[in-house]
């Protein structure tokens, strides 16, 4: 019997192991680097041991002291996860080999389906169908392709190459990504599927030859080849299903599987199906599983690594169906790049339940508030999971819940995420990995711009309120209240459309007299509403528009105003009335976008480069971020280094075009 487990992990995947382990009666050890001191897995854990250090490398991926860890603490059990080293095969034999027990399948299946390369040969023995694919880039002449990492996924060393001319820099690129994730930079090429849908089958195994399919998800709502929307069922033919849980069942025997794995297809336009890859380890998108069987597959995994045989003999039946999105810290406004920061406020409404089979709204979250978002690690954040008896249902309860979440203090992926949901194209199932390619429409904020001027009105009241509230006298006087009413309060912000100034003026009464906005431009909003105040305190400012109350709740976190309306969210900048002078840049500066660190550089100071040429390579969260040059021009600075770090809107170089460089 498993007395005490050691948790390999960090973050949501970390909580939610320890969830099922706290009703099973079985004990938690927590390791964390120095960066994740504070989070909540580590409190939440019966015990924690510190890995010196903040990044992977230094702290979750040394093998070395998660075992001194797992002998520090008592532990008998070690957990992986995902990602890090859960599809470790020398993990875990170590582990193995130190008499602890090992929660997922043996090194040698780990072994056998880490190599995906030697996967896919193992089974199409099997009769598996199987893409096209390469290991010698000089030997593809079918486009397009993709490149993939042989050790890992989620998305990480993937690439798209749809003519040879781009080849050889991809397989490099996904090499080196595929490297610093996974600690293996080998990569193949795979004939790439136009318009497929990404299918796969959750699988678990005991050791007494049991392996059985425990249904199937859908996860092709895709960016950068990493899932963002899943679902299961997927929506299949039944003769379709049967063949891919025979194919799944089938892979899972080959290599005798124990414990919860999962076998990835790729479904082609035509209707034929073909091997992926299989993940030997418990999936991110498993809660989707658990809400339509009602199981739990962590204690699943806990069952069969004690060598217990699985408490079911047959498929279980599927109710239902469920949804979940990854909610991610990403800036919209740079391309999603990931973004760092602190979660001043993070609150989803609805939640009936947390890491454990739910009906309705689940979430399995790393966060809470105050967490600090670290560049070092993943930028995902949560998942949300809704439950209900039909599709259509499921994903307008998760569009909801998203909807009106309160996430303040880092941007996230939350509007793309609702506007897909609600999407007629997703409602219709007309869906496939290239559906964001296809609709740029869904990139689109919630709130529309026009609703920006009341958003940007109620964070001016709001913020006049609070400091009305803190006044040390005269705290009675209406809030903007001034003697000489000719001139009106005055407010400005930076938004999400840039700068914005808000003018009103209220009555004695505290009615809003009148009020106007303008942009940062200088010209005022046209066409400005019939607003009558109901009331305006610092956390909420009620409005009657043209007939219509609408309701704002407001954050006030120092300069910085976050307002949640009907129609959308946004967080507001206040301006100093009176702003310091600051140095300015110089033209054709190229800012760090996020913290990170400077992987390679390809131009030197000199250089004549052209609009689009790479000029370096910032790595950060576990990502590669190309910075290219932005015009035709000359690099007259280059102050950074490969291997050096960078702050956020730090300088990495200076285009200068060429005609002001030889002037």
């Amino acid at each position: 019997m498993i007395t005490r487990l050691l948790v390999a992990n960090r973050g949501e995947i970390a909580r939610r192991i320890i969830a099922t382990c706290r009703l099973l009666g079985v004990e938690t050890v927590a390791v964390h680097s120095d960066a994740d001191a504070d989070a909540p897995f580590v409190g939440e854990a019966d015990r924690a041991v510190r890995l010196p250090g903040n990044t992977p490398a230094e702290t979750y991926l040394r093998i070395d002291l998660i075992l001194a860890a797992a002998r520090r603490s008592g532990a008998d059990a070690v957990h992986p996860g995902y990602g890090f080293l859960a599809e470790n095969a020398d993990v875990a034999a170590a582990v193995t080999d130190a008499g602890l027990t090992w929660i997922g399948p043996s090194a040698k299946a780990i072994a056998a389906m880490g190599d995906k390369l030697a996967a896919k040969a193992l089974l199409a023995e099997a009769g598996v169908p199987m893409l096209p694919t390469w290991t010698d880039p000089d030997q593809v002449t079918d486009f397009p392709v993709l490149v993939k990492a042989s050790a890992g996924g989620g998305g990480r060393g993937m690439r798209v190459v749809r003519d040879a001319d781009g080849l050889a820099e991809a397989v490099a690129s996904a090499g080196r990504e595929a490297a610093s994730a996974f600690g293996d930079g080998t990569v193949f090429i795979e004939r790439y599927v136009e318009r497929g849908r990404h299918v796969e089958v959750q699988i678990v195994g005991d050791r007494h030859g049991t392996v059985l399919a425990l249904g199937e998800r859908d996860c092709s709502i895709q960016r950068r080849h990493q899932k963002i929307v899943e679902e299961a069922p997927a929506v299949l033919a039944p003769e379709l299903r049967d063949r891919l849980h025979a194919a799944a069942v089938a892979a899972g025997r080959a290599v005798d599987y124990v414990g919860a794995g999962t076998v990835e297809f790729l479904l082609a336009p035509d209707g034929d199906f073909h091997f992926l890859e299989m993940n030997t380890r418990l999936q991110v998108e498993h809660p989707v599983t658990e809400a339509v069987t009602g199981l739990d597959l962590v204690r699943l995994q806990l069952l069969v690594a004690e060598g217990e045989p699985l408490p079911l003999a047959v498929t279980p039946p599927v109710e239902g169906h469920a949804i979940e999105v990854r909610l991610c810290a990403e800036d919209p406004a740079q391309g999603f790049l990931p973004v760092t920061g602190t979660l001043h406020r993070f609150a989803i409404p609805g939640v009936v339940g947390e890491f454990a089979p739910t009906r309705g709204v689940r979430l399995d979250s790393g966060v809470r508030n105050g967490s600090a978002v670290q560049v070092h690690y993943d930028s995902m954040l949560a998942k949300l999971v809704a439950w209900a008896p039909t599709r259509a249902e499921a994903a307008r309860t998760l569009a909801a819940a998203l909807a009106r979440a309160e996430l303040h203090g880092v941007t996230t992926n939350r509007d793309l995420l609702v506007r897909v949901l609600r999407s007629r194209e997703f409602g219709a199932m007309a869906v496939d990995t290239g559906f964001l390619e296809r609709h740029p429409e869904v990139f689109a904020p919630l709130l529309p711009p026009g609703e920006v001027p009341l958003v940007a009105l109620a964070a001016a009241l709001a913020s006049a309120a609070a400091r009305r509230a803190a006044a040390p006298v005269l705290a009675g006087l209406p809030s903007g209240w001034r003697n000489v009413p000719a001139f009106p309060q005055v407010a400005r912000f930076t938004g999400p459309d840039g700068e914005v100034e808000v003018r009103y003026r209220l009555d004695r009464d505290g009615s809003l007299a009148e009020w106007s906005t303008s942009s940062e431009t200088g010209s005022p909003e046209s066409s400005a509403p019939e607003v009558t105040l109901v009331g305006a305190g610092p956390d909420r400012v009620v409005f009657d528009v043209d007939g219509v109350r609408r309701a704002y709740r407001v954050h006030l976190t120092g300069a910085v105003v976050f307002v949640d309306g009907p129609d959308g969210a946004a967080g507001l900048t206040e301006l100093p009335r009176f702003p310091a002078p600051g140095a300015e840049l110089a033209a054709g500066s190229l800012l760090a976008p996020l913290p990170g660190a400077v992987a390679r550089v390809h131009v030197e100071v000199g250089r004549r480069v052209a609009a689009g040429d790479l000029l370096l390579t910032l790595e950060a969260m576990k990502l590669e971020h190309p910075v290219l040059a932005p015009t035709d021009g000359v690099v007259t600075e280059l102050p950074v280094t490969a291997g050096g770090q960078v702050e956020t809107g730090a300088v990495l170089a200076v285009v200068t075009p060429i005609e002001e460089a030889s002037s």
